[in-house]
């Protein structure tokens, strides 16, 4: 069976769409109106939905159960959507990077019958920091640790944190990574592990995904991620100044691809990588809500995508988070995603969550 992004969750959506694979989103189920089951009453949640540091979350539904990654190494969890509790720690503390380096913004993914979590390993201004994975059984541990996949003088990239790991639709691992330097893409080995063909072919073959190789550039992408609907790879990056308090200028911007590695493409034609200022800008700050981005994307079990991101809030001029937000997501008939008015809202419609049928 294909495996998809994410999580196993798209095995479960691909059933509820009734045939209509991953089209429909933002309309809940397709087909005859008159036939399908009415939607469940909405239940709406203030956002930010969790008002602690919640950097760089990267969202993950198992079972009947969502989890959220963080920096920091810090796990949350949710059985209904809308209500987050501590679920511990990684439990491990990578030392094959920088003195002192912190375990920063986590993407985890399914890949046969493992978790793999990808994190990245730095200090601010690092000069080598990079991407290592663990595995595990189950969303709480416990993790084994692999170890590192690549520094960034290894792999030719500076800045090489905020990994994005993906199984496109040739069931072939990829992975995109980089910050403000020109992010990158490679393929990985079958099992998620290693890096295909070896330390010396990724580092010959990578291919550029976003942004441009150089000094720091916040008009270019960090915290890249992508995901697959209707024939397309979207991918979401972050721009601007992430960690600045109330002046953070963070935000979301997407292109789109035909290919798992681009070349990605924005609404009017223009290619993401070579560029800054490029991308459909989809999210960012507005009134009490600053910098928000490095989002991750769900899909509930009525079809709806959210975008998950962190955001800072303005407190009476005191800036709070990075806290954890959530905004549903729009198509439009072209394709093209959109959150609506463009900022995040107060409240939100809570994701969805069928529970699963218990056997007696």
């Amino acid at each position: 069976m294909k495996k998809k992004f994410v999580s196993n969750f798209f095995c479960i959506l691909c059933a509820l769409v009734l045939g209509a694979g991953m089209a429909g989103c933002g309309t809940g189920t397709d087909g005859d109106s008159s036939s399908a089951d009415p939607e469940p009453d909405p239940v709406y949640i203030e956002n930010p939905i969790v008002e602690k540091d919640m950097a760089d979350p990267h969202i993950l539904r198992w079972e009947d159960s969502l989890y959220i990654y963080s920096t920091g190494g810090k796990i949350s969890r949710s059985d209904d959507g809308i209500t987050w509790t501590e679920a511990g720690h990684v439990g491990f503390s990578p030392n094959w990077g920088t003195p002192g380096a912190g375990f920063w913004a986590p993407d985890i993914v399914q890949i046969g019958d493992k978790l793999l979590l990808y994190y990245s390993l730095s200090v601010w201004d690092d000069p080598n920091p990079g991407i290592g994975v663990a595995s595990a059984d189950h969303p709480e541990g416990p993790w084994t640790d692999h170890g590192k996949l690549f520094t960034s003088q290894e792999i030719g990239v500076d800045n090489s944190i905020d990994p994005c790991v993906f199984v496109g639709q040739d069931d072939k691992v990829y992975m995109i990574w980089g910050s403000f330097r020109g992010c990158y893409g490679i393929e990985l080995t079958e099992d998620g592990l290693a890096l295909k063909n070896g330390l010396d072919y990724a580092r010959d073959n990578k291919v550029l995904v976003s942004g441009k190789a150089g000094p720091w550039d916040g008009s270019t992408f960090e915290g890249s991620y992508v995901i697959y609907r209707d024939g397309w790879y979207y991918y979401f990056g972050s721009s601007g100044t992430c960690c600045d308090g109330l002046r953070s200028t963070y935000h979301v911007r997407v292109g789109r691809s035909r290919n798992p590695l681009g070349p990605y493409v924005d609404s009017r034609d223009r290619e993401l990588a070579g560029s800054g200022n490029v991308g459909d800008t989809i999210l960012a700050g507005s009134g009490n809500f600053v910098g928000p981005g490095h989002n991750s994307i769900l899909i509930d079990d009525l079809g709806y995508y959210y975008i998950v991101y962190h955001v800072w809030i303005n407190d009476n001029g005191e800036g709070k988070g990075r806290y954890l937000a959530m905004s549903r997501l729009d198509w439009d008939e072209e394709g093209w995603c959109l959150v609506k008015g463009g900022a995040p809202g107060k409240r939100v419609i809570a994701p969805y969550l069928e529970k699963s049928t218990q056997s007696e």
